[in-house]
């Protein structure tokens, strides 16, 4: 049996059929994970986030126009789900109270993630999700600009300005 695509199966969730939406929520589950991990950084506002944005395309299945892929309606319905969590939470801790001896003690590897999470935390968020969507988790241009609802120039020209402040902030002293 030749398996269904997305929008098929989000069709025949919207026509009633139970099993359609566990199919799509088991192939993009990891997807939508590390989408919003990489939005949120926090594993715990990930988890609600990925669970509010299932349930929220669960019950907005018959908003879907069908002029984007699927997974880019997720990915917008899953990162509007991070920034709505993380504007309704205080930030309890910052990268930069983490240690710098600390990170020295570890691999290499790390202590670049740690400066890099350090710099795009200075950027404007509209940069920073920019950037986040298309260089670390590898959409295209296109699918940030749905995702985001801005333009495509918009979309590049906050991942240059990003990278550009990026180069800048860890740029060697």
């Amino acid at each position: 049996m030749q398996e269904r695509t997305d929008h098929e199966l989000l069709k025949l969730h919207q026509d009633g059929d139970a099993e359609a939406f566990g199919e799509l929520f088991r192939r993009h589950k990891d997807r939508m994970w590390a989408v919003a991990l990489r939005t949120a950084r926090d594993p715990e506002i990930a988890a609600d986030a990925v669970q509010d944005g299932f349930i929220n395309a669960f019950r907005r299945a018959g908003s879907f126009r069908g002029d984007s892929a699927v997974t880019t309606w997720l990915h917008r319905i899953v990162v509007n789900a991070c920034l709505d969590r993380l504007r309704r939470i205080k930030p309890t801790s910052d990268i930069t109270d983490i240690d710098p001896a600390d990170a020295r003690d570890h691999h290499r590897s790390v202590e670049v993630r740690l400066d890099v999470r350090e710099a795009l935390d200075q950027l404007p968020e509209g940069q920073k999700m920019a950037l986040v969507l298309v260089d670390m988790h590898g959409m295209s241009v296109t699918e940030a600009a749905q995702v985001l609802e801005v333009a495509e120039g918009t979309v590049k020209s906050r991942c240059a300005r990003g990278r550009a402040a990026m180069a800048q902030l860890l740029e060697p002293a």
